[in-house]
């Protein structure tokens, strides 16, 4: 009756034991291994989301801060290359030689086309309307010319510079007064590209 009596409180104790396994299981914490979606991926938390969406926000901010860099960057370019344009050369009548002044702005127009060397210009020659066309379309040429022997000898590479003569045809000021003559005698540049 003994060994009866010890099995019974062994099946007893199992049976208990089961039966508060089964419980607890049930009454048990969700698992501590993450849940997947039906791809196998788990979902992110809370703060993984949170930290995500400010990398994402970051790196919009530095794309922003790099399109105004580059944008302002080409914004001062065209800038450079409008007052390269817009700095014209004057001659004394009947004269293309260079004066200190004109040397000077020469200078620095040189220094900007080795900055940028992919640059080529079209320097023209001017006059005003004293004389004959065909001489002042010849006075025109000479002064283009002198102005890229300049450039030339300050280190460009000629075939970044033509020449061209428009003689007294396209004056900037179309009056007869000595300010006026003064203004139409000039080199002036184009950019090809």
């Amino acid at each position: 009756m003994k060994m009866k009596s010890a099995w019974l409180i062994m099946l007893v104790a199992i049976v208990a034991g089961l039966v508060l396994t089964t419980t607890s299981c049930s009454k048990k914490q969700p698992s501590q291994f993450p849940a997947v979606d039906s791809q196998g991926l788990e979902p992110a938390s809370s703060s993984e989301i949170d930290e995500m969406d400010a990398v994402a926000q970051q790196r919009i901010r530095e794309q922003e801060l790099e399109r105004i860099r580059q944008q302002e960057a080409a914004q001062k370019q065209e800038t450079v290359r409008q007052q390269f344009v817009s700095q014209n050369i004057h001659f004394g009548f009947d004269d293309a030689s260079l004066t200190t002044e004109a040397r000077g702005v020469l200078m620095e127009k040189a220094a900007w086309l080795r900055a940028n060397p992919g640059v080529i210009v079209t320097i023209e020659g001017h006059c005003d309307d004293r004389g004959t066309a065909e001489y002042n379309i010849a006075l025109g040429q000479r002064r283009a010319q002198s102005i890229k022997t300049f450039l030339v000898n300050a280190g460009i590479d000629a075939s970044r510079l033509r020449t061209v003569s428009f003689g007294e045809e396209r004056p900037l000021d179309p009056g007869k007064t000595e300010e006026a003559y003064a203004r139409n005698r000039r080199g002036q540049f184009e950019i090809e590209n």
